[in-house]
């Protein structure tokens, strides 16, 4: 046995099962199959990782890619680390940043809220691209992307070029949880499970679409299921160990010892990297805390080497999380009981992008881009989510099942019933029960619970949860007794869900709507008219190159309506007065997603008057008409697979829309939350200021609350 495979031993989960896990298989069917899935998860993944043609549409990822054009390895080590001169630190703008082709802030705070690991991962793997560039470009392809984007043989600003590199980075990193996930299953059950699981995983859509931006999750989860997995090994060593001493009466200093500390260690490494990546990660120190009460000798000793490990890896991967503490974060005092905790001023840049990020995500911060998730329900909005689009309904059902298959299991193994939750019993019950999958639960559970309650519901927050979710779903399909059953409910899945991946993967053989809409404005559109945009949402055109020449946004003025601010008292006469002065001189109204018309004409009591105007303009009442309409949507066999952008808020879309998905046959698949369509897939319209109403005529058609 060698490679990956010295990790791998005989399934420690559920051992009375293994008769319905393993079938028996060949080690060298085996590799053939884990390459195939690789592969395939390679294809879907690097396919399209050019789907804006780099213009940043995706504002986390613009915002990472702007603050890495100002890392640079220190020229000057004694103002390496000192937070308001570094090039290092991800919190301030260095006093001589400068990029090409883009303006770059000088010497001032940012925000960053972000991990730190991607970031600086991302830097340096593109320092290494711009570095061998030159000597790899001759073997490859002119016309390739990798030589043309990734090797930068088109000489593209750097801005651009890091942002093709990193993609590929995250994509690469996404197929490598592919692998442990397969790792993970052969472990636990058996190599049928695991590839079952890699294959689920491998077509996972949300998991294809994440890995085509330059984001932490995919990198948060990638390390999650590492130090899970060596977490296992660590524990299940410390049994096989435990064993063998008993029967062959050795010394408990042996290679298996060093090989369990060994695990425990690189464990501790990955829980730094996932917090380092995202702090969300900071939940694997429950696991972790488990994990200790199955060690061997003291528990404390075991969780107290792994959490400063952790914490060293962490402090230096994300140095200035520790070393800037140039920002005002105060906790104010608080009676606890007979406890006076004094008001406390923490000061740590990090720790302010951690509590700004915690109000967000809880809804205390009534943040505009977040009101699109009033109304929707904690727990069910996000499986319903991935149900619909994040994993198609015959994974999501089958995922979800798993999930509390894979609780209940936890349950009666566990005879919850007569357990008394101490420490005393916990490690005596633990010596004697499989540990494995509550590892996994104790990192699963209060992620869902905790996520899953969130007033934001940002799909991507339950990317570290989809890989283990996999795992469950194959488990469980394939510890069912029927094996027609069981091959029939398998072979359906997997082959609906890859034609969906397949769908998806599709739209990126589609220029970005944005980007087409762009090349129509510059070819039908005079440079000089005033084209309105929506706050919040992205402008047009974008900058490009047309028939060799270049066109710049610059040559078309641009104002920006306020639907989605001013809430409730706030929209208000004023608001819509100059809105409507702003709509009577425009020449074009362009209309890039339902950021704005997905959430405004929802919420009549916050926007008594704002709520009125997307249908007014839609039937053209404002004297605007649509003259210009594109998308993109996951297609299979000529069909689109479209979600219902107007049917939740109330709408009926214009005309021209309408015509537009007439002619291209397809199905409505309801509601989509707005993250999974706006970057890649927004359903694009320009309106064109054809009866030049003023703004008085206008306000007319709006009736007062």
């Amino acid at each position: 046995m060698s490679g990956p495979f010295l990790l791998l031993g005989p399934p420690t989960f559920a051992p009375h099962f293994w008769s319905r896990y393993n079938l028996g298989m060949k080690k060298w069917q085996e590799r053939v199959c884990l390459g195939f899935i690789l592969l395939v998860a390679a294809v879907f993944r690097l396919t399209g990782i050019d789907w804006d043609d780099y213009n940043h549409y995706h504002p986390d990822e613009r915002y990472i890619s702007w603050v890495a054009t100002t890392i640079e390895f220190p020229t000057d080590w004694q103002t390496a680390f000192s937070p308001h001169e570094s090039t290092f630190n991800p919190f301030y703008w260095p006093p001589e940043a400068a990029s090409q082709g883009i303006e770059v802030p000088q010497n001032e705070p940012r925000d960053f809220a972000y991990g730190h690991v991607p970031l600086y991962l991302g830097v340096l793997a593109t320092r290494f691209m711009t570095r061998v560039g030159p000597s790899l470009a001759p073997l490859f392809p002119d016309d390739w992307l990798f030589t043309r984007d990734i090797l930068n043989q088109a000489e593209m600003v750097e801005y651009r070029h890091l942002t093709a590199v990193a993609r590929l980075l995250t994509a690469l990193f996404d197929v490598g949880t592919v692998w442990l996930i397969f790792l993970l299953g052969r472990r636990l059950f058996s190599p049928q499970v695991g590839l079952l699981a890699a294959a689920f995983l491998a077509v996972n859509v949300m998991h294809i679409q994440l890995a085509h931006f330059f984001i932490s999750d995919p990198y948060q989860t990638f390390f999650t299921v590492a130090a899970l997995l060596l977490l296992i090994l660590a524990v299940d060593h410390r049994g096989h160990r435990e064993e063998k001493d008993k029967t062959d009466n050795r010394s408990p200093i042996t290679a298996d010892r060093l090989r369990i500390t060994v695990y425990w260690l690189l464990a501790a490494v990955f829980i730094g990297l996932a917090v380092g990546s995202k702090f969300s990660a900071i939940l694997l120190v429950l696991p972790l805390m488990l994990a200790a009460t199955r060690m061997d000798g003291r528990w404390d000793y075991w969780l107290g080497t792994a959490v400063f490990t952790a914490f060293l890896t962490f402090f230096l991967t994300n140095p200035f999380a520790v070393l800037d503490l140039s920002c005002e974060v105060i906790t104010p005092a608080m009676q606890i009981g007979p406890i006076h905790v004094p008001a406390l001023d923490w000061r740590s840049c990090y720790v302010e992008n951690i509590a700004t990020q915690n109000s967000m995500v809880q809804g205390k911060g009534d943040v505009p881009f977040t009101r699109q998730y009033s109304g929707t329900l904690p727990y069910l909005y996000f499986i319903e989510m991935q149900l619909r689009w994040g994993m198609g309904w015959p994974l999501g059902l089958l995922a979800f099942g798993a999930f509390g298959w894979a609780i209940w299991q936890e349950i009666r193994r566990l005879e919850i019933g007569d357990w008394r939750l101490t420490l005393k019993n916990l490690q005596s019950r633990n010596r004697r029960l499989p540990i494995s999958n509550l590892l996994l639960l104790a990192w699963t559970v209060p992620l869902f619970i905790t996520t899953g309650g969130f007033f934001v519901k940002f799909m991507r927050y339950l990317q570290p949860l989809t890989p283990f979710l996999m795992l469950w779903a194959a488990a469980w399909l394939w510890s069912w007794r029927s094996k027609w059953l069981k091959w029939g409910v398998g072979t359906a899945v997997l082959l609906t869900t890859s034609l969906y991946a397949i769908s998806f993967v599709n739209i990126y053989q589609q220029p970005h709507p944005w980007v087409a809409a762009s090349q129509w404005i510059f070819e039908q559109i005079k440079p000089g008219a005033l084209i309105l945009s929506e706050q919040w949402d992205d402008s047009l055109p974008s900058t490009m190159v047309i028939d060799g020449k270049a066109r710049r946004r610059s040559e078309y003025p641009n104002a920006e309506l306020t639907w989605l601010t001013g809430t409730g008292s706030n929209d208000d006469a004023e608001k819509l007065a100059e809105n409507l002065e702003l709509l009577a001189e425009a020449d074009y109204v362009t209309i890039l997603s339902n950021r704005i018309y997905g959430t405004v004409p929802r919420l009549p009591e916050r926007y008594p008057i704002s709520s009125q105007y997307h249908q007014l303009l839609f039937s053209g009442a404002l004297g605007y008409e649509p003259v210009y309409v594109v998308g993109r949507y996951p297609t299979l066999f000529g069909q689109q697979l479209r979600p219902d952008t107007f049917g939740w808020p109330g709408l009926t879309p214009p005309a021209l829309v309408q015509s537009y998905f007439d002619s291209q046959p397809g199905f409505m698949l309801g509601r989509a939350d707005e993250s999974f369509i706006v970057y890649d897939q927004p359903l694009t319209i320009i309106f064109k200021n054809v009866a030049r109403k003023t703004a008085v005529d206008m306000e007319s058609l709006f009736t007062s609350p």
